[in-house]
């Protein structure tokens, strides 16, 4: 089984790679604007998850520099299971006004950062 995974794992990574989305073109002000707002956001995430996949092609596609934390490593393992309350990727942490989110599930997550930044 873990064979099969790691095929596939490596399959979708390629694909990632061959087929990645075009950035986002911005005035230099405003994408400054935008990496400003991206600093208090943090993608966890383990890199050949098809769910972590299309959350980073979004944010590729809108020119978004967020932090993103792999999900494997012990310490981020246990940080995401202990703060954000369950350990599944990909998950994206809100920091805002002293305040942190944890948001779960990719359709959300891009629907989150589309209606922010888009």
């Amino acid at each position: 089984m873990f064979i099969i995974r790691w095929i596939l794992g490596r399959i979708i990574l390629f694909f990632d790679f061959v087929f990645s989305p075009k950035k986002r073109q911005r005035p230099v002000t405003e994408q400054q604007r935008i990496d400003q707002a991206t600093q208090s956001l943090s993608l966890y995430q383990y890199k050949a998850c098809p769910f972590c996949v299309k959350v980073r092609r979004e944010m590729r596609r809108q020119s978004l520099n967020i932090t993103t934390i792999d999900a494997k490593q012990e310490q981020n393992k246990n940080e995401l299971e202990t703060q954000g309350g369950k350990l599944q990727v990909p998950c994206l942490k809100i920091v805002e006004d002293g305040q942190t989110q944890w948001l779960y599930e990719s359709s959300e997550i891009i629907g989150y950062l589309n209606q922010k930044f888009a």
